[in-house]
């Protein structure tokens, strides 16, 4: 959402709100202001294909030496005792994220409207950090889900026995959805996306993205391999989205050896057209 408190405002509510919600949209989509971006850019690559490198040989062991080994090992499906980690699990479904997001962003377009000066400067500026988090948990959940209908894999012991490779491409089931994890997707995405905004949250959000993902490998929902490859594509995807703002001087800002890095109130621009 726009980070200027004294544009947007109308002597009327709803054309207040018309207004704000046109200039949220407007910002996200109009073209890149930032001087550094070339130098963010060719950091950004070297950073995702060393990374994808690594995670892509760590997926292909785990599919043939480890997946059928440790499914073997997770107790039954639907044993009481696992509860608790049916709860937890939740914390990880993307649909209950983003909803939650999404509502917290209806918050801020809702109140922003009736205040003025710093509070409403204060509040855009909550706003701006809300869509990164949504779009950045967004992006790769949605990037998942394709590669999940094109691969096709089968989930923990469907067709009767441990078959890692238990591929039917485009079969679009939900018992052949298992690669990648779209729980460690949103896990993974979420917590890149709110220690990108605040590093000192990184060790709490690292623990409840592990947390979810092994949650994923005790209910027998996925493989270790499917997990690792959601983890890879949301934090990819949550960087692909980081730099989509900080480009255009949303919420981040672009350092000159290219390194991003959050954007503070007395960051340059963070005043222009108040």
């Amino acid at each position: 959402m726009p980070a200027s408190a004294g544009i947007g405002v109308a002597p009327h509510y709803f054309g207040g709100l018309f207004e704000l919600l046109r200039r949220s949209v407007t910002q996200l989509v109009r073209p890149p202001t930032e001087p550094r971006r070339a130098e963010a850019v060719r950091r950004l690559s070297r950073q995702v294909l060393l990374l994808t490198a690594i995670v892509a040989l760590a997926i292909t062991a785990l599919i043939f030496a480890i997946d059928v080994v440790e499914i073997k090992l997770m107790p039954p499906r639907g044993t009481p005792s696992l509860w608790p980690v049916r709860i937890l699990t939740d914390f990880g479904r993307d649909v209950y994220v983003l909803g939650l997001l999404a509502a917290m962003l209806m918050v801020v377009a809702i109140v922003a409207p009736w205040l003025r000066g710093a509070r409403r400067s204060r509040l855009l500026r909550v706003g701006n950090q809300l869509q990164f988090m949504f779009f950045a948990v967004l992006v790769p959940v949605l990037a998942g889900e394709v590669i999940k209908w094109i691969a096709g894999r089968g989930r923990p012991f469907v067709g009767g026995k441990s078959d890692a490779l238990n591929f039917v491409p485009f079969a679009g089931t939900e018992a052949h959805a298992s690669f990648p994890s779209a729980h460690a997707v949103t896990c993974f995405a979420l917590a890149f996306a709110v220690t990108a905004l605040w590093p000192q949250a990184g060790v709490a959000m690292a623990v409840y993205a592990v947390l979810v993902a092994l949650s994923r490998l005790v209910l027998l929902a996925h493989h270790p391999s499917d997990v690792v490859a959601g983890a890879l594509i949301g934090v990819v995807g949550a960087m692909l989205v980081r730099y989509w703002f900080a480009a255009r001087r949303l919420c981040f800002t672009i350092r000159p050896d290219g390194g991003i890095v959050p954007r503070t109130a007395a960051s340059p621009g963070d005043r222009k057209g108040r």
